[in-house]
């Protein structure tokens, strides 16, 4: 799809990798972008230096009723781009709780089969993509995020069964894998870590080529997905490595 003109919706949109959207989509010339967030008043720098063509928007994508809002408010979309996410950074068992498991699991993989389901009948009527923000936690697991590898890879098999579902009328559906991306969660992760710009350049890149697959994005990502691809059991084996800190269970 062509992304000068474009209609966007981005979800987490106040930081990170969806204010690098934003800031991107700007650039190539998209017409509308609803920027979303939970909090809307975490989007004021945001809409000041974009201008006009941003449009706040409410939304946590784990509220049903806002999700349904936004679909009605943003009918004209024809880029649905699902980027909010939520990591604890929590094994499976040192955790205290699946408090932060079950939030993990709500935003990361309910979050976008919500507002996918609720934009596949405006994208039928208008066109378009859905970008889905994965990581390469879809594919290996790390057990000192155990719970947000696990809502990450259901993420991933989600996003190849609506590129399925949704063949039909013509709607692409990208997943995006990344390593440790220079944010406030990326943070937790070791360095050396890449660019948001870096990340989102290859998504809309995608995007604007007509892929309708998994996206490899930025030359990091590309040299851990190259080992995965040639020993996925050795990449497994050495990131079960690096486990969970003795203490480090959050409340």
């Amino acid at each position: 799809m062509n992304i000068e003109h474009s209609i966007v919706l981005v979800t987490g949109a106040n930081r990170g990798i969806g204010h690098a959207f934003v800031t991107e989509l700007l650039a190539r010339g998209a017409a509308k972008i609803y920027v979303a967030a939970r909090d809307t008043a975490a989007l004021r720098e945001l809409l000041l230096a974009g201008g006009p063509r941003l449009v706040p928007l409410p939304l946590d994508v784990t509220d049903p009723d806002q999700v349904a809002a936004a679909a009605k408010v943003a009918s004209d979309v024809t880029l649905l781009i699902n980027n909010a996410g939520f990591a604890a950074f929590d094994g499976a068992i040192s955790a205290s709780g699946t408090d932060a498991a079950r939030r993990e699991m709500e935003v990361n993989y309910f979050g976008p089969l919500a507002l996918s389901r609720a934009f596949a009948p405006v994208l039928a009527k208008n066109g378009g993509a859905i970008v889905n923000m994965l990581s390469m936690l879809s594919l290996v697991t790390l057990p000192m995020a155990g719970t947000y590898s696990a809502s990450k890879a259901a993420a991933l098999a989600l996003t190849r069964s609506l590129r399925a579902e949704l063949a039909a009328q013509g709607t692409q559906v990208l997943g995006v894998l990344a390593v440790q991306t220079e944010t406030s969660m990326g943070a937790a992760l070791p360095e050396p870590r890449m660019t948001p710009q870096e990340v989102v350049g290859d998504a809309l890149d995608a995007v604007q080529s007509g892929v309708s697959d998994e996206v490899v994005a930025g030359a990091q990502t590309r040299a851990i997905h190259d080992a995965f691809v040639a020993n996925p059991k050795g990449l497994q084996a050495q990131m079960s490595t690096r486990l969970p800190q003795a203490g480090a269970a959050h409340a």
